[in-house]
């Protein structure tokens, strides 16, 4: 209920009871109340982490193009034999040539493979997610799909590996199944290096929050001598 003089709709504390002595207090002025909680599903309860798939709309739209082109000229000239008109030079040799070659022709079979690879590569394209530098992330929420990119996970393995004392460089790789670390180091000894840069490596991998963490490989060699 409202206060008298309290406008309408407003909220207010309701009173709190102590701990200690059981008895009741009125909060007092100003106190903020605290936040509603915003529940969250537990860690990897969100569903599956798939990968991230590709639009394809270079490969849609020159596909589209060549398709509306080859339709629109064939329906032009068919046409236009339908209005009285001879049919263009290409289809009448186009015609001539399919009724004179054999199956067995280097030419037909040229271009039936060529046909048969471009079908290929669309299939490919089709089935296949692509975005492949797009690391998916665990899913913590349902609603919520987030994804790293591989070079942003490379740096971030290289800055942490470079803290290791006696690192003198780094060059990380990160692909999807695996990570490979290669380290310089110019003093400590390199079994020691290698030790700390697995330990180091292995915590920063769990902290990219990656669905599928990759493997980490590391080599630590010295640097060249100059001379």
């Amino acid at each position: 209920m409202t206060e008298p003089g309290e406008p309408t709709g407003s909220t207010r504390r309701m009173p709190t009871v102590d701990q200690a002595d059981g008895g009741t207090h009125a909060p007092e002025p100003g106190t903020p109340s605290a936040p509603d909680r915003v529940p969250t599903l537990e860690q990897g309860g969100g569903g599956r982490a798939g990968r991230f798939w590709s639009a394809r709309r270079v490969p849609a739209a020159l596909l589209a193009l060549v398709l509306l082109g080859a339709a629109g000229l064939l329906l032009y000239d068919i046409a236009a034999v339908r209005a009285g008109h001879s049919a263009m030079q290409w289809r009448r040799s186009l015609a001539d040539g399919l009724a004179e070659r054999h199956l067995d022709d280097v030419a037909v079979l040229i271009g039936a493979g060529i046909a048969a690879l471009v079908g290929l590569w669309l299939l490919l394209l089709a089935l296949t997610p692509g975005l492949r530098d797009l690391l998916p992330m665990r899913r913590d929420r349902a609603d919520v799909r987030a994804g790293l990119d591989r070079t942003a996970a490379a740096l971030v393995l290289r800055d942490r590996a470079v803290e290791v004392p006696g690192v003198q460089s780094v060059r990380v790789r990160m692909g999807r199944r695996k990570a490979k670390v290669r380290a310089l180091s110019h003093f400590r000894a390199l079994d020691d290096v290698r030790e700390d840069l697995d330990t180091v490596l292995a915590k920063a991998v769990g902290e990219l929050g990656l669905a599928k963490p990759p493997g980490v490989s590391v080599q630590v060699h010295r640097p060249a001598k100059k001379g």
